[in-house]
């Protein structure tokens, strides 16, 4: 990996484009440090400190974390680039259920242009919501529980549009920030900021480590931390590779035809969606127990105590069960087995030792369904690792590898050097890659 960036370095054209990227990342990290309008600064800190190991702050832990712990701070980007994954997922689910997104989807590279212009609407309705719900909290004392401190200057609607408007704009100009890396840098540009928002949490997780539990527990941290990412590492590079064999055919006087190659597939082919899937649903009932604090409701109490509490055995068994569903869920969504068999009986491909058809459409549902059980249940475990940690450490200790944060910078890095690679190869760099 490193050897791949010092050669990027030493060639003209991708040293500009990885000091774009840099620069982008600084411009980024910098509004995640502006705090927007009426926020009263002293006093969103001093309540950051008060409360950041309590239960409340595992309540936005999914949202705080990608957005690099501005969400908390209430900065112009608090509400980073989550408005922009859930547009994502939505509109990959919607592409399913609506013909209409779906012919788009098949229309190439112009309708896929039209499916990003509608995700761009969407998250700015989403963000628009979302602010909407944060700055609310902000003012009703609920954002951070155990605070005596009011966390805006102002508690008037001027103050509550001027915030919320604030942050969606803050929203919009993080999708323009990740367009212009994709546009004129190196790798998804999205992906490279929701790696930079997570990896600028782990200096402060693993110092509140060291302050509160000692050496002996942080080097015990960072040794795990280690061996959760080299497994990581292996899983997420395995892979299923079905052989696929072209018949020869004549087009003219010429032969075409007769290769061989195959179809990867990944043990981990749903990525980090389920685990958002599963996160995002999860926070429904602690949302509702937020709302609902003065209400003497038994189902509440219940939702509280074995939902909500996330030591709760009950609430590791709901989130790792829905993360295997959803997992199932969406890989039958974005790998169609019948519609890869029949591009394949299309072009003359078959699978060796299996017909054309119905069978090899059969043999890849098969395969599929096997191959992404250990797929679902390392997702499980890898997300279950940061509460396991809560329980097993210390109930209020802040542990920096979890699950999210590992697969996320993982992901995003072997992608970035994958795509650095490529771009030496282009450039006829011998040896590299041996």
């Amino acid at each position: 990996m490193l050897s791949a960036f010092v050669n990027a370095f030493r060639t003209p054209d991708l040293r500009r484009k990885l000091l774009f990227v840099l620069f982008i990342i600084v411009i980024f990290r910098a509004g995640s440090q502006i705090p927007a309008p009426g926020v009263d600064v002293a006093n969103v800190e001093r309540c950051i400190n008060l409360v950041q190991e309590g239960d409340n702050a595992s309540l936005y832990s999914l949202v705080n974390l990608f957005s690099g712990g501005a969400l908390l701070q209430l900065t112009v980007f608090a509400l980073g680039i989550m408005p922009y994954i859930t547009a994502s997922i939505i509109l990959q689910l919607l592409v399913v259920v609506i013909p209409r997104l779906e012919a788009l989807k098949k229309e190439g590279q112009a309708g896929q242009t039209k499916i990003t212009q509608y995700t761009r609407y969407l998250t700015l309705g989403l963000a628009v919501l979302q602010a909407t719900g944060i700055v609310a909290l902000a003012r009703s004392g609920n954002l951070l529980q155990g605070c005596p401190d009011p966390l805006l200057h102002s508690d008037n609607t001027t103050t509550f549009l001027v915030m919320v408007v604030t942050m969606t704009a803050g929203t919009a100009v993080i999708m323009w920030l990740g367009e212009l890396i994709t546009e004129r840098g190196i790798g998804n540009g999205m992906s490279i900021l929701i790696f930079t928002q997570v990896v600028a949490t782990f200096p402060a997780g693993l110092w509140a480590v060291q302050k509160s539990q000692g050496w002996w527990t942080f080097g015990i941290v960072v040794v795990i931390g280690l061996m959760v990412m080299a497994a990581v590492i292996f899983i997420e590079q395995s892979q299923r590779r079905i052989p696929v064999q072209y018949a020869r055919r004549m087009v003219g006087r010429k032969m075409f035809g007769g290769s061989s190659t195959y179809i990867p597939l990944k043990v981990n082919q749903a990525g980090i969606i389920p685990v958002i899937f599963a996160s995002s649903l999860l926070y429904l009932p602690a949302m509702l127990v937020q709302f609902n604090q003065s209400s003497d409701s038994a189902v509440l109490d219940w939702v509280n105590t074995y939902l909500v509490d996330q030591a709760s055995p009950v609430h590791m068994a709901v989130y790792f069960g829905m993360i295997i569903f959803f997992t199932y869920f969406y890989v039958s969504i974005t790998f169609n087995p019948q519609e890869v068999s029949d591009n394949m009986k299309k072009y003359g491909g078959f699978i060796p030792g299996i017909r054309a058809g119905k069978p090899t459409q059969d043999y890849l549902s098969y395969v599929l369904s096997r191959i992404t059980l250990p797929g679902a249940l390392y997702l499980g475990l890898i997300s279950l690792i940061p509460i396991i940690a809560f329980v097993l450490i210390d109930a209020n200790s802040n542990f920096p590898f979890g699950g999210t944060s590992i697969l996320i910078m993982v992901g995003v890095a072997l992608d970035t050097v994958k795509q650095i690679e490529s771009q030496l190869q282009q450039r006829n760099y011998e040896g590299f890659l041996r």
